[in-house]
């Protein structure tokens, strides 16, 4: 099985089996609240998979984290969680940009032939953009514009007749159906480090004046 846990929008978790299929799929919308979520997303997903599917007959082996597009904090719960599930099961981690598990569900339910773009809100009136061209040899999504900040009035400029998808939610089972494929093929789909696009609020304070006597 392969688990995926995503917090880039919602809260979500996912398993599969090693066939592929969708064992449990579960999730909370809202960008607050992930810290209190994750762990009982967690249990809810591991209680949804079936005696014959459990630990002994199709073990874990394997996590995989979605990395964002996402705001800092939450996307820091997500993945904090995916490694410390990983590090409790003794299995790897592999990091999953969160844009690419949308990108699959968009070509597996409409399969579109021209570039298409997936949009996510990332606050602040600006838009997350992806711009994806099919499936690649892997049968990963092809991304030919890698993510950006695209304010929110300027959108329809910046994409023109591009088809798009808003996603308000990201599928914890299609980020782990992406790195199945991406475990498959032996890649590394992207790096360690979260796709955050904005530097955090939080600043390390400067340090005080000096008074004078």
């Amino acid at each position: 099985m392969i688990l995926g846990v995503d917090t880039s929008l919602g809260s979500a978790v996912g398993l599969i089996g090693r066939d592929g299929r969708t064992l449990a799929d579960v999730s909370q919308t809202g960008h607050l609240g992930h810290a209190e979520a994750i762990g009982s997303l967690l249990e809810q997903a591991l209680a949804a998979v079936p005696p014959k599917d459990g630990a002994g007959a199709d073990p874990l082996t394997l996590v995989a984290a979605g990395m964002g597009p996402g705001p800092f904090t939450g996307l820091r719960i997500g993945i904090a969680a995916a490694r410390a599930f990983a590090l409790g099961r003794g299995v790897p981690v592999l990091a999953v940009p969160s844009h690419h598990a949308a990108a699959l569900e968009v070509i597996e339910a409409v399969g579109p032939a021209e570039p298409f773009a997936i949009l996510t809100d990332a606050r602040r009136r600006e838009t997350a953009v992806t711009v994806y061209e099919g499936i690649d040899v892997d049968g990963i999504p092809h991304a030919v514009v890698d993510t950006v900040l695209v304010p929110q009035a300027d959108v329809d400029r910046k994409l023109g007749a591009l088809r798009r998808f808003e996603v308000t939610a990201i599928s914890g089972a299609a980020v782990a159906r992406v790195a199945r494929r991406a475990i498959a093929a032996g890649r590394t789909l992207t790096g360690s480090e979260p796709l955050y696009l904005r530097a955090p609020d939080a600043r390390v304070p400067a340090a005080p004046k000096k008074v004078g006597p």
